[in-house]
């Protein structure tokens, strides 16, 4: 945290005058709905029982497959949902659970408007009942896009691969990962007639690695339950920005009596950022918790204790916050919940640039103390296959980011901190339908409302959002999925002239198509934005109107 009003003042001018050229995948970005099929589920092992299990309220019933639907505690990315989704089980992949023969494997090629191609390929297997491995190689890539042709493009490329030994007593899994990103800031003013943009002035590359390691207890007999997990990411662009970042996770649990338990949450954070500067950030957590569960009410009291550092912000500091949390079950399928919690949200590069890859040089990243959260809400199921929840939060923050054009440069975005207190009131509500897995629906929406202190507005921030997503098998062979987002409420200012936008509401409706031809034959097609609305989820930055892409996937 910045408390002088000199380094305030400092703070707000680095974030106008500057933006990082590091970029990830935008989630505001329409990319072609090409939805991924976790293929690991068919080789996943069954898990052991163990102490972390104990400690939940209640135990769901085996053999009943419900909608998956999570409410977010929004931490500081107060969220937008993603507009490039990932969807439920595809026609190959229910084709394998309908006929256990059929190997994992798979190639899928396709093509759509926009020049897009895609080209992907799975190979998964299990050489022993402890061993099984994955590894898949994707590229998407969109020849042309909504402005000015070629000066809109994108392509990028994944390579994953991951292993998992399980014995009975513990499990060891790890996972490489690799992604190149290779995109434009096609967000210029408009050029004279006659006048082209130098591509190779507009252009950005990033370069991602990422290793994760996991070491579990899986033996249900001994006292102390834990997990270790530790990952090291790097990040690099086409210019001179680069961040290594590697992280340590402990979980760690005892049971004190059959009702009662001592946890443990440790987390150890060590990074470094290159740009115009270099500098170390580091940050460490320690969360000791002692729970009570019982059949009629789980109840948990604790304190997090969080040391950041950061030697380009003379930051040094630990501080001590609540971690309280009561769950009452007054009958069978609902729960009434609350909880007091603060924590140190930690900002890195790449979490920056999962939200927005539009950053351009030298953006300034600090971290955001959520100084205090109050929230409660209810949330159950019934036995006819509806479930719900809703949730209301008041949380305090200090140096609560969002993101705006730059002053420097209108193309590319700066991160802009309030270094005072910013109080945002959340209210979600989400409500499912699942019926015997041929009709799934999910919606959700999310209210935020916003009080800043030293800056005008929560910038490129949505009011409200609304994700609607629904799944359909119509036949063995024949399966549909939708998905339709609104965001409203995005305001803009480009500091250059001064002038506020309020950005137009944002509709967007997609649709997948997944048709099963044979055994090992199946086609699929996307059509996204079917609204045909080329929207900015940041300013000057339209997104791609009406685009679909379709192809053939074959299993072996």
């Amino acid at each position: 945290m910045i408390n002088s009003n000199t380094k305030r003042i400092s703070l707000l001018l680095m974030t106008l005058g500057f933006s990082s050229q590091l970029v990830l995948a935008q989630k505001g970005e329409i990319e072609s709905q090409t939805y991924e099929i976790v293929k690991e589920k068919s080789i996943e092992f069954a898990p052991a029982n163990r102490v972390f299990d104990k400690v939940q309220p209640v135990q769901g019933e085996t053999g009943k497959k419900k909608v998956n639907y999570e409410i977010i505690d929004p931490q500081i990315n107060i969220s937008s949902p993603k507009l490039t989704p990932s969807v439920g089980v595809s026609s190959d992949e229910k084709e394998r659970e309908a006929k256990p023969d059929v190997l994992n494997n798979y190639v899928k090629l396709g093509g759509g408007n926009y020049g897009r191609l895609l080209g992907e390929l799975f190979v998964g297997g299990r050489p022993s009942e402890d061993l099984a491995f994955t590894a898949q190689l994707k590229h998407l890539s969109a020849a042309n896009g909504p402005v000015d042709g070629k000066n809109s493009a994108n392509a990028g490329t994944n390579i994953k691969i991951g292993g998992k030994y399980i014995r009975s007593k513990y499990k060891v899994e790890a996972d490489f990962g690799y992604d190149r990103k290779n995109y434009y800031f096609y967000g210029y003013k408009p050029q004279p007639e006659g006048i082209n943009v130098d591509r190779d002035t507009i252009r950005q590359t990033i370069n991602q690695f990422g290793v994760n390691l996991g070491f579990e207890n899986t033996d249900a007999s001994v006292l102390v339950d834990y997990s270790v997990k530790t990952s090291l990411n790097t990040v690099k662009d086409r210019y001179s920005a680069s961040e290594i970042d590697w992280g340590t996770k402990l979980m760690a649990s005892v049971p004190i009596s059959e009702k009662f338990y001592a946890l443990l949450d440790a987390d150890a954070f060590v990074s470094q950022r290159v740009d115009r500067l270099t500098y170390n950030r580091n940050l460490f957590r320690v969360r000791p918790t002692f729970k009570y569960a019982d059949e009629a009410f789980t109840v948990s009291a604790g304190i997090n204790v969080v040391n950041e550092t950061d030697s380009e912000l003379d930051i040094n500091k630990t501080k001590a916050f609540p971690a309280v949390n009561l769950d009452v079950t007054p009958f069978t399928g609902l729960h009434i919940f609350a909880g007091w919690n603060g924590d140190i949200v930690r900002n890195t590069l790449r979490s920056m640039l999962s939200e927005n890859q539009w950053l351009g040089p030298n953006v300034l990243i600090a971290n955001t103390e959520k100084t205090a959260e109050f929230s409660g809400g209810v949330k159950g199921e019934t036995t006819s296959g509806f479930n719900y929840e809703g949730k209301l939060a008041y949380t305090m923050y200090r140096n609560f980011y969002n993101f705006n054009n730059s002053l420097a440069d209108t193309s590319r975005f700066s991160v802009i901190y309030d270094s005072g207190k910013t109080k945002v009131m959340t209210i979600s509500a989400q409500v499912g339908y699942n019926y015997n897995d041929l009709f799934k629906t999910s919606l959700k929406a999310n209210f935020f409302d916003y009080s800043m202190d030293n800056t005008e507005e929560a910038w490129h921030r949505p009011d409200l959002t609304i994700n609607w997503f629904n799944a359909l098998t119509i036949s063995k062979k024949l399966f549909i999925t939708t998905d339709f987002y609104v965001l409203r409420g995005i305001k803009a200012k480009n500091f250059q002239s001064g002038v506020v936008t309020k950005l137009p509401v944002i509709a967007d409706l997609n649709l997948k198509i997944d048709y099963l031809l044979t055994r090992n034959f199946s086609a699929f097609v996307s059509i996204n934005n079917v609204l045909g609305k080329q929207y900015q989820r940041y300013q000057y930055y339209p997104q791609q109107g009406l685009n679909f892409i379709g192809g053939l996937s074959f299993s072996f």
